[in-house]
């Protein structure tokens, strides 16, 4: 059976990277979650201080860009890949909302976007593999047989991360998730490089009253029209 790739395109929140997983495992697919990778670039940001609430020192992080190498470890225990910085499991560090406030306008960033664009091409020169991000089918694999672009209302979205986020422990009120999603929404929109758009081959999927199951079953479907 050959193999393709599959790009998942979408807003945040929109559940991207739970379907890439569950996908990427009924078709024995390689996942790459590449906002993990913009989460990593951005907490290396806060951790040497070169991005505040009311600071971004882009240079800095530019300059430093070569100091960062992202890699994805499988555990077996938790059943998927996780994200780790310079040899380091960051995994729930990038997960927080503080991370979630600045990693749009590091994304924002040509360089920070060609270094990981790089990195996900060549993941991706064998096929067979899912990849969920803004512009994975637009930029990164603009030539990907599936195309898929997520979309749910911002108030859904919103429930959901908050949901998520307190579940894990996080103390934080809804208003602030959701201004948080509907910032990054807006920020991810309009950057120059590389904006979150459907690409005109993209197949649309509002997910805001379906179950993971249901979706799931969509994508499989498609994916059978395709191998």
């Amino acid at each position: 059976m050959k193999k393709i790739i599959i790009a998942i395109d979408g807003f945040s929140s929109t559940g991207k990277s739970t379907i890439a997983k569950q996908l990427a495992n009924k078709l024995n697919y390689i996942y790459v979650d590449t906002g993990a990778m913009y989460r990593a670039v951005t907490y290396f940001a806060l951790e040497h201080n070169f991005i505040g609430d009311s600071f971004f020192y882009s240079e800095k992080l530019i300059e430093h860009l070569n100091q960062i190498t992202i890699t994805f470890k499988f555990n077996t225990v938790k059943g998927f890949a996780e994200v780790y910085l310079n040899g380091k499991n960051i995994e729930a560090e990038i997960r927080t909302l503080r991370v979630s406030q600045y990693v749009s306008p590091v994304a924002t960033l040509s360089a920070v976007r060609r270094k990981l664009v790089e990195q996900q091409q060549l993941m991706g020169k064998d096929k067979g593999i899912v990849m969920d991000g803004r512009d994975i089918g637009t930029v990164v694999f603009p030539h990907a047989e599936l195309k898929i672009y997520m979309i749910a209302s911002a108030e859904t979205r919103a429930k959901r991360r908050y949901k998520e986020l307190v579940e894990r422990g996080d103390h934080l009120s809804y208003e602030d998730v959701l201004e948080n999603v509907t910032t990054r929404d807006r920020i991810d929109s309009t950057r120059e490089d590389s904006p979150l758009v459907k690409a005109d081959d993209a197949i649309e999927i509002d997910n805001s009253f379906l179950t993971i199951e249901a979706q799931l079953e969509t994508i499989l479907n498609l994916v059978s029209q395709h191998i």
